[in-house]
């Protein structure tokens, strides 16, 4: 899994249609609004965004992040990769690829 955020759910859905359309994911989840809290450029700020839960294999992961720098607005966008220890099995199969529903 990995997470990015965005300043407008617009942006958002956007940025997730791109991923998924480039089929660089199988599914990307938009939560939010989100409220984030974070130190930039030694200022304390506080903003709404939306989070995306991103889908996808490790083999897809350069690819995946060099897209949503390509394609997000932030100077520096997050892009923090979580490894999945367990799950479903045919879940995890259709996550990586191994098998497309018709």
């Amino acid at each position: 899994m990995v997470f990015t955020t965005l300043d407008s759910a617009d942006a958002a859905e956007e940025l997730a249609r791109s991923l998924v359309t480039a089929d660089l994911v199988a599914c990307v989840q938009i939560v939010g609004p989100v409220r984030s809290v974070y130190r930039w450029r030694g200022e304390v700020c506080v903003d709404q965004e939306w989070q995306l839960v991103i889908k996808t294999d490790e083999d897809r992961l350069e690819a995946l992040t060099k897209h949503i720098r390509t394609h997000h607005s932030y100077e520096l966008p997050e892009v923090v990769a979580v490894p999945i220890t367990g799950g479903s099995a045919d879940y995890l199969d259709w996550v990586t690829g191994q098998t497309r529903p018709h």
